[in-house]
């Protein structure tokens, strides 16, 4: 996934920021973020700095790294009582580069995984994350344009063949398991909940927070496999990343020790939070957070098989999401 600026993109660069009315003469693009997907940088304009998303170089799958969707939806909640940056500027595939790409203003602020400065009480930014997603759900999408941005009608059964099929995409056949657990989620697929913006990667990871006078969520990242869908299923996500309570983590609780602490919340009182303030019936959370581990197992499966991406190279990752939906299925979350 390695790419760089060249002479000529920097000066297609250049020419698309002054026409926008954003650009001086150096933008001097620099690679920020650790993600394994879209790649952020971080570049000069006239009157400071903003962040430029694009794709990975090609080959993609159909349908990934979509940052024109993410653009849009970034702009459908603009107004909204939820903290997105905004965009600045939109470039279609071959305008500037051979790629779509966007541009959406900096937010200072700490992006928190397995530290935080003084004043980030882990208790607290449990508590704020679960309130902004809250707020994301209870967002009219059709009201805010929305209405052809994804289909909730029988979102869950669809999601999960979806991933199934993605499991079942290679020469051997899947390790039983990936299938029993697949098979386990098919035989009792819930209704769907309701409709909702649905972020697919609502972690404390992909939040810029602030912390005054009280740890903040000055934004929310990473819209790359945002939908309309049944909410619960980004509960099911903030659960399956939450790290307080389990003694084996999973990859992505790893990547989400900073919630670690005197008097953290545990699963349970996130749930409970989120039912107060959404009023959500949570009688299937269990399903939900483990159907989330599932398809992180096989997506982490996925990876580590075509060997694109070093950091998926760990045989324990998937088997360590399974043993999480194990657990999801057999430990009450309310």
């Amino acid at each position: 996934m390695s790419w760089d600026w060249d002479e000529g993109t920097l000066a297609a660069l250049r020419h698309f920021l002054v026409a926008r009315g954003l650009g001086g003469d150096d933008p001097r693009p620099r690679r920020i973020g650790d993600g394994h997907s879209n790649l952020t940088y971080l570049i000069q304009l006239r009157d400071g700095v903003a962040v430029l998303r694009r794709p990975p170089p090609p080959p993609l799958p159909k349908g990934a790294n979509d940052v024109l969707r993410e653009a849009r939806i970034l702009g459908a909640l603009a107004g909204q009582q939820v903290p997105v940056p905004q965009v600045l500027a939109v470039a279609a595939a071959g305008e500037v580069l051979d790629v779509p790409f966007y541009i959406m203003q900096h937010i200072p602020g700490h992006v928190l995984t397995t530290g935080r400065p003084a004043g980030f009480d882990p208790a607290a930014m449990a508590y704020a994350m679960t309130e902004t997603l809250a707020r994301l759900h209870r967002v009219d999408w059709r009201a805010a344009g929305l209405g052809d941005f994804g289909r909730p009608e029988n979102f869950n059964a669809r999601h999960l063949d979806r991933l199934r099929a993605l499991m079942l995409a290679r020469d051997d056949t899947p390790p039983a398991w990936l299938s029993d657990m697949a098979a386990t989620l098919a035989a009792d697929i819930p209704a769907e909940s309701g409709s909702a913006i649905v972020h697919n990667d609502f972690r404390v990871g992909n939040l810029i927070w602030g912390a005054d006078p009280a740890p903040t969520v000055l934004a929310i990242l990473d819209w790359e496999l945002a939908t309309i869908g049944d909410p619960l299923l980004d509960l099911g996500y903030l659960i399956c990343c939450h790290p307080v309570g389990d003694k084996v983590l999973n990859p992505t609780q790893e990547l989400s020790t900073v919630l670690c602490g005197p008097d953290a919340p545990e699963a349970r009182d996130i749930a409970a939070a989120y039912a107060r303030q959404t009023g959500a019936d949570l009688s299937r959370l269990n399903w939900y957070a483990a159907m989330v581990a599932w398809k992180m197992a096989v997506l982490f499966d996925y990876q580590n098989r075509i060997g694109r991406d070093a950091y998926y190279q760990d045989a324990t990752q998937a088997p360590r999401f399974i043993a999480a939906a194990e657990r999801f299925l057999t430990r009450p979350l309310l």
